[in-house]
This record gives structure tokens, C-alpha cells and sequence, in this order.
């Protein structure tokens, strides 16, 4: 049976007197493509929005109709991204850092207490807790995993056409059929993680574009505009 996540973390902080907890989650985590997005969630305690489970539970036109509805009731929301780039040159233990760090920083709300996914607390410059299964158990974790997944979702599908060998908009870059098919076939492009293992085998194993590709330079810029943190150029 699938898992409805609660308020039960939330309210024990909200008991605690940290009023502004803020739910984080990561997507993109094993994606072999596009950028490490993290998403971060103040769930209101008044009312209620039916239906939030963990994002990977939930079929796109759910997610999408739940973004919507998160969007209207949440108190405070953002994302924050790594890019791949960054993924590569910090390792992923960093980029989640660098991602989370840029999510709180355009949250618009001081976090008294952060709640996240999993048993390895990587905030470690605010209040934080770690809750394994977060994202089954915790309301504003499991809002952050659909905002997170919404808004990487759409960066994907909107770079699909400018790398189309390799059919970002249904695989959102994780390695499905047509992916590895379009690697073994073109290398690797710009918007790949070259430090992972699967590039070792690859040919021309450089972020170089196909030839499909029509216009590389617009591609990434249009990626650094989607993914750019308050505080960094990414390009």
C-alpha cells in the first residue's frame, strides 16, 4: 500500500517553537544528464492538500496537477540546482550541498529547522534532521520531491530539441533505452556527467555536441538561465 505521508515531524517542531521547518528533497540524483535539483517546501499547517506521496509514486499528470496545488497552499517554496558540470567537478555529496544551499537561499523564509530525505544529513550549516524514507513519511519532504521533479522535468523536456539524439523529454536523462542507444552512437553532449563511470567506455568522451545538434551555445545558455543559483554563474 502506498505511503501517506503526515505532519508528524513537522508538528514536533512546531511544538520544539521552530516555526518556519523546511522540507528538502533531491531529484536527478541518478540521472546520467541535466542538472542535480533540490527541492525545498514550508508547508502551511492550516488546511490541506490530498494526495502528496514521494514524487517517484506518482504518474506526471499527477505530479504536474499536485505542483499546482503545493504552488497555492505551501507557505514558501524553491528549487536549486548542480549543474552537471558541477556534479562532476564537486562530487555528488557537495553538489547536493550546493544545490540545497542555493534552494534556501531564494526560499524567501529563514529556515528554523530543515527536514530531509535519508540517513546522511548534509546540512550541516542550519538546524536539520535526517529522516529515513523522508519522502514516505514526511509531508513537506514528499512536496519538495514533486516540486523538485516538476521544475527538473520541464528543464529537460525544454532542452530535449536542442539534443535530440538522446531523448531528454521522456527520459529526463537517466539511462533508458534510447539514451545509451544515442551515446553509443554520438558520445556524450555538454549537458552529460563526464566523471561518471558509464562515460568511460563511451566514444569521443568529451562535452562536445553531435552533429544533430543545432545550436550548442543557446542550449546552455537557456541551461544556466533554468538552473543558475543566486550566486553563481554556471556557464
Amino acid at each position: 500500500m502506498t505511503a501517506r505521508p503526515s505532519l508528524t515531524f513537522e508538528r514536533r517542531c512546531w511544538e520544539a517553537g521552530e516555526a518556519t521547518v523546511v522540507g528538502v528533497d533531491e531529484v536527478g540524483r541518478g540521472a546520467w544528464a541535466g542538472p542535480l535539483t533540490v527541492g525545498a517546501v514550508v508547508v502551511s499547517p492550516h488546511g490541506r492538500v490530498n494526495g502528496i506521496r514521494d514524487s517517484k509514486e506518482l504518474r506526471p499528470s499527477v505530479r504536474e496537477e499536485l505542483f499546482d496545488r503545493i504552488d497555492d497552499w505551501a507557505r514558501a517554496w524553491s528549487v536549486g540546482h548542480a549543474t552537471s558540470a558541477e556534479c562532476d567537478q564537486l562530487g555528488m555529496t557537495d553538489a547536493l550541498r550546493l544545490a540545497t544551499r542555493r534552494a534556501l537561499g531564494v526560499l524567501g523564509a529563514d529556515p528554523d529547522r530543515v527536514l530531509l530525505d535519508g540517513s546522511f544529513n548534509f546540512v550541516d550549516w542550519r538546524p536539520s534532521e535526517a529522516i529515513v524514507e523522508g519522502d514516505r513519511r514526511c509531508l513537506s519532504i514528499a512536496a519538495a520531491s514533486i516540486m523538485a521533479k516538476v521544475v527538473r522535468d520541464r528543464i529537460m523536456a525544454g532542452l530535449a530539441a536542442d539534443f535530440p539524439p538522446y531523448g531528454f523529454e521522456s527520459n529526463k536523462g537517466y539511462p533508458a533505452p534510447v539514451h545509451r542507444a544515442a551515446l553509443a552512437t554520438h558520445g556524450p553532449c555538454a549537458l552529460h556527467r563526464l566523471s561518471w563511470s558509464f562515460a568511460d567506455a563511451l566514444p569521443n568522451a568529451e562535452p562536445v555536441p553531435s552533429a544533430a545538434h543545432c545550436d550548442t551555445p543557446t542550449a546552455l545558455a537557456t541551461y544556466a538561465t533554468a538552473c543558475a543559483g543566486p550566486d553563481t554563474t554556471l556557464f
